[in-house]
């Protein structure tokens, strides 16, 4: 990328830009594109450092940081989550997210993450039903019509095909506002009573909730033989969707498992209970859906590696579109050693002026 020459500026992408790049590449487009890098990714699944995240907890939520590196390049994101901020007029998650270069440590992109990151986890949920799901699966149903759903709902049109909509949410109004958003793009919508309701007839079932708490958003008798799930709301430690007879019952696919026995849906299961890892299917070192009649589980609550992606990706489109500005924000001496001597010219300037 050269889309600065000045080596003490950093690429910023702000929320507008990040807008503004999604619609100039077109959402479905950005969503395909975007899986796409996390695939290749994920082929290289090895050559990443993996850590589970850092978090700190309260009682209100999460503030948590994701580093990874595959030894060129570094990433990490800043993420909250705080189900209450709703009621407070603000975003239940929030995120910004860093690339910078191993060989000399220095940023190479500052970036919004609200949006990209329910873009990535849209696309990361396709990438692994697309590995999972019964082939032709062309109905979901959508569990938790918050800010994650519109973007689920493109992503598995964009990669799957899916068409067909169940839409539940205890908010009607949320319910009411997906249906409207999605109204123009393709599916055929149906807003349902009750998660029951949502789950007959669906192919596929997203639950993305995000309540703070150990909740049965799925009962066992809700699930039926050749389903996939797409549990995307279980994140944090306290914080599940499903029954855990359902886990019993279902192949269960993971992005890292250390981070995921903390987070995930498998949190109620024994620390020894067998599941695969996701790259390991992609990369066709383990089996996925095995039959038709098999329930398939991706336990996701995001890794570090899905945002690597999304940074790289954006990365790749900033000079062709020039969305960013560059900010000032590496210190750069005359002699790197005399930083004390940018304080007295800056001072000799002002005095000056």
């Amino acid at each position: 990328m050269t889309a600065n020459q000045n080596l003490n500026v950093v690429p910023f992408v702000s929320v507008d830009h990040m807008m503004r790049l999604v619609l100039k590449v077109g959402t479905e487009t950005f969503l395909t594109e975007l899986a796409d890098v996390i695939e290749e990714d994920f082929l290289r699944w090895e050559q990443f450092d993996k850590t589970p995240r850092v978090a700190s907890h309260s009682d209100e939520g999460v503030i948590e940081l994701m580093p990874t590196s595959d030894g060129t390049l570094y990433g990490f994101k800043y993420v909250n989550g705080h189900p209450k901020n709703t009621k407070e007029g603000r975003q239940t998650v929030t995120a910004f997210g860093v690339l910078s270069d191993v060989g000399n440590g220095y940023p190479m992109l500052l970036s919004e993450m609200t949006i990209l990151t329910a873009l990535r986890t849209a696309a990361m949920s396709a990438v692994a039903a697309k590995h999972l799901a019964r082939p032709n699966s062309r109905t979901m149903a959508i569990i938790g019509n918050g800010a994650q759903s519109e973007f689920q709902a493109l992503a598995f049109k964009a990669i799957l095909g899916v068409d067909r909509l169940r839409l539940y949410d205890l908010d009607p109004s949320a319910t009411e506002r997906c249906a409207r958003n999605l109204s123009a793009k393709g599916f055929s919508i149906t807003k349902c009573a009750s998660p029951q309701e949502a789950v007959e007839g669906a192919d596929i079932v997203t639950t993305v909730t995000a309540d703070k708490l150990n909740a049965t958003i799925l009962s066992d008798n809700m699930v039926g033989p050749g389903i996939h799930i797409n549990a995307v709301g279980g994140d944090c430690p306290g914080k599940t969707e499903l029954h855990k007879d359902i886990l019993l019952r279902s192949d269960i696919f993971v992005e890292y498992p250390p981070q995921t026995r903390i987070e995930g849906e498998i949190q109620q299961l024994d620390a020894n209970y067998p599941v695969k890892e996701l790259w390991e299917v992609i990369a066709g070192k383990k089996q996925g859906r095995d039959n038709e009649r098999a329930i398939t589980l991706f336990d996701s609550v995001g890794f570090a590696i899905e945002d690597f992606s999304a940074l790289r990706y954006v990365r790749s489109k900033l000079e062709e579109t020039g969305l960013f500005v560059d900010l000032d924000l590496l210190a750069d001496p005359d002699e790197p050693r005399d930083l004390y001597g940018m304080l007295l010219r800056c001072e000799a300037k002002l005095q000056a002026a």
